[in-house]
């Protein structure tokens, strides 16, 4: 309820100073316009995000930012449909593509250090991935390598799925 109250109070006074400052008349044509340029652009811009998501699903990719772009144009799209000229505002840097992909990687940030394992997720998207670990101990009888980054270095074969290991 007090989201509510707080929300009601926001946009009066948005209202009350863009209208003190342009006038009763063009705060309205303001208001109308915003919602009928944002809602066409929310259109637009949820049918592009819903055809980068098909295509990076039929490619095989990680579609986090196709579906995080869906999400922000809906989203937006509701701000603009609620009444008000903060929410129009706020509606439209959520369909607008350059203010949209601020919010989604600030989005995505918050998400990746809340979930650590998403942003495992996003870097590994596209490579294969080889499961193992390395074990601390002799060196097998080779000389031991310094590795990249300082960590031990394991040698082994990569096996595709579907070749077999002789």
């Amino acid at each position: 309820m007090r989201i509510v109250l707080l929300y009601v109070l926001i946009e009066a006074a948005a209202l009350i100073a863009l209208g003190s400052w342009i006038g009763l008349g063009p705060t309205l044509l303001v208001l109308l316009a915003g919602s009928v340029l944002g809602l066409l652009l929310a259109r637009r811009e949820g049918m592009r995000a819903a055809q980068a998501l098909a295509t990076a699903v039929q490619r095989g990719r990680l579609a986090h930012a196709e579906a995080t772009d869906g999400l922000l144009v809906a989203l937006g799209g509701v701000l603009l449909f609620l009444p008000g000229l903060v929410t129009d505002v706020l509606g439209l840097a959520l369909v607008f593509p350059p203010t949209r992909a601020l919010a989604r990687r600030r989005l995505v940030n918050a998400a990746e250090r809340a979930a650590p394992d998403l942003r495992t997720a996003r870097i590994r998207q596209g490579v294969t991935i080889v499961e193992g670990e390395t074990v601390p101990g002799p060196d097998f009888g080779r000389p031991s390598r310094p590795a990249v980054h300082g960590g031990p270095v394991i040698d082994g074969e990569v096996v595709e799925p579907g070749e077999r290991r002789g």
